[in-house]
């Protein structure tokens, strides 16, 4: 509905209240007239007829009074209702006054009631019991907690077991120029020996030219290892001395597998991991090489994945004295910065070649040694000089290491063509 038709409406009704007042109040009067022409007609006393006359008066007042304020209630109304912008209609239901003073009451959730049986008393209902898997779960990382602590226990007593502390400052003090390769020997060492259990032996090859320490390296290895493991369970092995003949190869190989069983049976016992050392591996021949390849297999029993095979050869030292001459630096091979450069580039080639003679050198892990320089071959003639009881004398360390042959200088660096392998019977001769 509109603003215009309210409003027609509200005239309309205020109209219809005016009337209505009027009618009544002539309604009054005519009853009062009435009543004055019969009392004139009658001749009552003046007092009363005038007291009549007053009390209709105020009657019609009263009655003038009590429609003037309903309609007064009524236009507030319709004019609250007018004012609202939704609903924009208008009801009479909102017109009285007490269906807009009544407040609605919100109506309350009825609360579910609680069933209880017939029979026995009203009780709570019982507590859920306390599961028990929680304190298993607890007893379940507290187990957890003792076996790894147990296990690092363990390891901690296998590194002291075979004192690779002591080993590292052995190799740092007698093998010269060879940092690197020393490092990375103890990196191997000390991962494969903190466990007693494995899925596979240890199998490092180290590669390197004539008289740059790869025979040294094996006897301070054997040495050490025998100290800590004990006699039995250490194995040098030398082919040209072992099986010098080619003839007999497939004999060799056969007692060098009996040979082996026998010492991993020992170490199984002891629970202590053997070490097999096979110096100048280049002669080796290939029914050898077989028996090995099956002995370093992880298809074997527990007792031979326990187990450290160490070879040593010169087969690749051209690769490696053609890189080091052809890549010469400032910086040392010593460092371990330039090491891990040097053997990137020369193993995937170096494997490549060795991959070709046999497939024994597919489980190995390969470490490079390098040339030795002028100034390691002199350390080299002091140590043996101080072994054999002579005066350490600078002038002579050097006139004895200028008698040895070296490559032309490159880089400010001159390489030994035969590293320290004649020290030893230069001193002889002092």
């Amino acid at each position: 509905m509109s603003d215009q038709e309210s409003s027609t409406s509200t005239s309309q009704t205020e109209g219809e209240l005016d009337e209505e007042v009027e009618g009544e109040v002539d309604t009054e009067m005519e009853g009062e007239g009435e009543n004055d022409s019969k009392h004139r007609d009658s001749p009552p006393l003046q007092i009363s007829s005038f007291s009549s006359t007053l009390r209709a008066v105020i009657r019609i007042k009263q009655k003038y009074h009590a429609l003037k304020k309903r309609r007064q209630e009524v236009e507030g109304a319709l004019t609250g209702a007018t004012g609202r912008t939704s609903p924009k209609f208008f009801t009479f239901d909102g017109t009285t006054p007490t269906a807009l003073s009544v407040p609605q009451k919100k109506k309350r959730k009825r609360r579910r009631r609680v069933m209880y049986p017939n029979r026995g008393k009203r009780r709570a209902p019982p507590k859920p019991a306390r599961s028990r898997a929680k304190y298993c779960l607890y007893l379940l990382f507290a187990i957890v907690f003792v076996q790894v602590y147990n296990a690092i226990e363990n390891l901690d007593d296998h590194l002291l077991r075979y004192d690779l502390e002591g080993l590292d400052k052995t190799l740092r003090r007698e093998v010269f120029g060879q940092q690197g390769a020393v490092e990375g020997l103890l990196s191997h060492l000390k991962e494969y020996l903190s466990t007693y259990v494995h899925n596979k032996p240890l199998v490092v090859s180290l590669h390197g030219p004539s008289g740059v320490g790869k025979s040294h390296l094996g006897r301070l290895l054997a040495g050490h290892f025998r100290s800590v493991v004990g006699e039995t369970l250490v194995l040098q092995y030398y082919v040209l001395h072992h099986c010098p003949q080619e003839a007999d190869a497939l004999q060799c190989a056969r007692d060098l597998s009996a040979m082996i069983s026998e010492i991993v049976e020992r170490a199984e016992e002891e629970e202590k991991i053997p070490l097999f050392i096979f110096d100048e591996a280049e002669h080796m021949h290939g029914e050898i090489l077989d028996a090995l390849l099956q002995l370093v297999s992880s298809k074997q029993s527990n007792e031979y994945l326990n187990a450290i095979y160490l070879f040593l050869s010169n087969l690749g030292h051209s690769h490696v004295t053609k890189h080091m001459l052809h890549n010469s630096s400032s910086t040392s091979m010593a460092k371990s910065g330039h090491y891990s450069h040097f053997v990137k580039e020369l193993t995937p080639i170096l494997r490549n070649t060795l991959e070709k003679l046999h497939v024994l050198w597919t489980e190995a892990d390969i470490l490079l040694l390098g040339l030795l320089e002028k100034g390691q071959v002199m350390e080299c003639f002091l140590d043996e000089m101080t072994r054999e009881g002579f005066y350490p004398d600078h002038t002579n360390i050097e006139r004895l290491a200028g008698e040895i042959e070296y490559y032309p200088e490159v880089g400010g660096h001159e390489y030994s063509q035969t590293g320290c392998k004649q020290v030893v019977a230069k001193v002889n001769l002092l």
